[in-house]
Formats: C-alpha cells, sequence, structure tokens
C-alpha cells in the first residue's frame, strides 16, 4: 500500500518536476526572492529563507528521482532480458547488470571484437563478390 502511493507520488512529481511550467515558477520564485531582498535588508533572514527552501527541496527531490531512475532502469533491463530470452541472443547476457564494472567492460571489450570481426568479415565477402563480379563482366566482354 504505502510502496504504491510512494511510487504513485514520486512519478507524479518526477512528471511535474519536468514540465517548462514548474521551472518558470521556480523561476519566478526566485525573482521575487531576489526583488524583495532591498525590503528586507539583504539580510540573514532573507538569505535563510532561500536557502532553507532550496535544501528542502533538493533534499526531496534527490530521493523521488532516484526511486524513478531505479524503476525506469529496472524496467529497461527486465524489456531487454526478455528481448534476449526470446531471440538467438546468448541467455548468458541476461542479468549482468548485476556484475562489477570491470565485468561487463570485459564482456563488451569481447562484444566489440566480436562486431569488428564480423564487420571485417561482411566486408571481405563483399571484396569478393565485387571481384567475382568483375572477372565474370571481363569474361562476358571477352568471349
Amino acid at each position: 500500500m504505502i510502496e504504491k502511493l510512494f511510487t504513485r507520488i514520486a512519478n507524479y512529481v518526477a512528471h511535474l518536476a519536468g514540465l517548462p511550467p514548474t521551472f518558470a515558477v521556480c523561476f519566478l520564485i526566485i525573482v521575487v526572492w531576489a526583488a524583495s531582498g532591498p525590503v528586507f535588508g539583504f539580510s540573514d533572514t532573507w538569505q535563510l529563507v532561500i536557502n532553507t527552501g532550496t535544501t528542502i527541496v533538493t533534499f526531496l527531490m534527490v530521493f523521488l528521482i532516484q526511486n524513478t531512475q531505479n524503476r525506469d532502469s529496472a524496467a529497461i533491463q527486465t524489456k531487454l532480458d526478455e528481448l534476449i530470452r526470446v531471440s538467438k541472443a546468448k541467455n548468458t547476457f541476461i542479468g549482468i547488470e548485476h556484475l562489477t564494472e570491470s565485468e561487463v567492460e570485459e564482456i563488451r571489450a569481447k562484444c566489440e571484437r566480436a562486431a569488428k570481426r564480423h564487420d571485417e568479415q561482411v566486408a571481405d565477402m563483399a571484396a569478393a563478390k565485387a571481384v567475382a563480379k568483375k572477372r565474370n563482366a571481363k569474361k562476358h566482354t571477352t568471349a
């Protein structure tokens, strides 16, 4: 119950935080605060208001945004895992996000080397086809 409520609130706040009107309202608050400086004599209390407000908002937003990003990341990983599972890809890639950074880097390097070998093979086959085609064209023109 609490988890669902928190998820709904986190999604809603994260959505609102990313809207242009939200930025405009925050900008307006800063402008009004700055403009009120002379009225309050640029006092310590005047500065404390904005410092406290921004600190509280930042503190809470960090947790809400992190929660949203964690769920989005988990959903993307789950979708990718399902695509791997139902395709001809290697199932050993499922769950690699739980490995250490160096282990993931090692797998990435192996994948890059395999992709490079594949590209070289494709290029070699294309070159061989082009040479064969040129030979066939020469045979037909000389015959």
